[in-house]
């Protein structure tokens, strides 16, 4: 649990029970519910003994590991020094990055088709808009600045006084051979000395990859759509006829040839894995240091092949957080060791703020109603964490959950039980929506 001081300074995390009894004497309020904060009544920072804390983070494409961890220096049993870590609190960051890709991609397709439809003259618009050094796609931006808010924000509920993080770099190149290459077969790519459509057609024969067909024409063709996520690279590339091409369309090729499991298992294994995960952290590895040291710590950045060394080192299971957890130097020969993991993780999902749209669009990307500007009815916004008591009726009792406002004051809020609507009059506010959806789990022990 993360403690705050009389002054609002950050202390030492303790633990939940010590938490509780603090709050059951009146010594402590609770400062915030999520995560769970508390601010003591009775010392100030200056009157406290703080030793500071670590931030170890470990960036992941659609999840990000957050430990924040504790060392000491203890005497071995022969009589050296080791170093002993502790793992004070664990945070799981969900990303919204591919959400945010969809709905750009959207957003494009709905420009295109009233642009197409509207069939006036449009003048040419001028390629002069250069972007600014260090630009990346808004998915990829996402990923970084809600690293550095969640980062920012323990630092304000911890005292923080270095970060640790993981700087990996992927080898795409190796990745999509599946093997090791020498310098020379990094000069020469996939397509040397080739075109794509001599490549595919070297490769499926000359035939479509769907039925077979010889001797007609044939359209490059997407083994995974790219309204699904398929990209342009050639490993997603393969040959179809014009009745085959129509006829799958943007449906998924293991439900297109789910009665043909022959050609099924060899269009998926001419098909290569995606690298969209390794082309995100490639893209954004540097940009999140950066911002890192903007929070006024100093900022170490270790390999990915240290992080999985220590945590293989310790028995650790695989995760974001205990990955996060092994993140930084190590000694296991001097007997370093880290002697205690969070049993809890703090799962925080980005949700974002809504949206800036004023109006609700139809499939075509024409406006189908009005939206209401007001965000909050009655005192209540979207996302607001409130407490109801139900008085009378099926939903009788406590409960504890996120709300979605409603103009006519009677609320949806959810539960881990289920969904149902409660009045304004009925919901006591918790905790305002921060763009954050948080929630709990055990950790991986294996």
């Amino acid at each position: 649990m993360f403690v705050l001081a009389k002054d609002g300074q950050p202390l030492m995390p303790c633990h939940p029970a010590r938490a509780r009894e603090l709050l059951t004497r009146g010594r402590a309020v609770v400062a915030r519910q999520a995560p769970f904060t508390i601010r003591l009544k009775d010392r100030t920072h200056a009157d406290s003994d703080v030793a500071g804390v670590q931030l170890r983070i470990d960036p992941g494409s659609k999840g990000t590991g957050i430990a924040l961890t504790d060392t000491k220096t203890e005497i071995a049993a022969d009589g050296t020094p080791m170093t002993v870590r502790r793992g004070l609190a664990s945070v799981e960051l969900q990303h919204r990055g591919e959400q945010i890709h969809k709905a750009m991609g959207q957003r494009a397709g709905y420009r295109h088709r009233r642009r197409s439809a509207n069939c006036r003259y449009r003048a040419r618009r001028s390629n002069n808009r250069a972007r600014p050094r260090g630009w990346l796609a808004p998915s990829l931006r996402h990923r970084v600045d809600s690293t550095l808010s969640i980062a920012r924000r323990l630092c304000q509920y911890a005292p923080v006084t270095e970060i640790h993080v993981e700087r990996v770099a992927f080898d795409t190149h190796a990745m999509s051979e599946g093997r090791s290459l020498t310098a020379v077969e990094y000069q020469n790519g996939t397509l040397a000395g080739t075109e794509i459509r001599e490549y595919l057609l070297a490769t499926w024969g000359r035939a479509c990859a769907y039925c077979g067909a010889t001797g007609v024409p044939l359209n490059i063709e997407h083994i995974r759509p790219r309204s699904r996520g398929g990209s342009n690279r050639v490993s997603n590339l393969t040959l179809a006829c014009v009745p085959c091409n129509q006829a799958k369309g943007s449906t998924p090729v293991e439900k297109f040839l789910a009665k043909r499991p022959n050609r099924l298992a060899a269009v998926l294994e001419q098909a290569k894995a995606p690298l969209y995960d390794a082309g995100v952290m490639n893209a954004t590895r540097w940009q999140l240091t950066d911002a890192l040291k903007t929070l006024g710590r100093p900022v170490h950045a270790w390999s990915g092949s240290r992080t999985k060394w220590n945590r293989t080192a310790m028995g650790l299971a695989k995760s974001h957080t205990l990955d996060a957890l092994s993140v930084g130097r190590l000694d296991h020969e001097s007997g370093d060791a880290i002697v205690r993991v969070p049993r809890q993780v703090c799962v925080i999902r980005a949700t974002g703020r809504g949206v800036y749209a004023r109006t609700t669009p139809d499939r075509f990307g024409f406006p189908r109603l009005r939206r209401s500007r007001r965000k909050r009815h009655y005192g209540f916004a979207t996302g607001d964490l409130v407490r109801a008591t139900v008085p009378t009726g099926k939903w009788l009792g406590t409960w504890t959950g996120r709300i979605s406002v409603r103009a006519t004051g009677q609320h949806s809020m959810t539960t881990p039980t289920g969904r149902f609507s409660v009045s304004y009059v009925n919901l006591q506010l918790l905790q305002r929506a921060d763009g954050y959806a948080y929630s709990s789990k055990r950790e991986v022990t294996e």
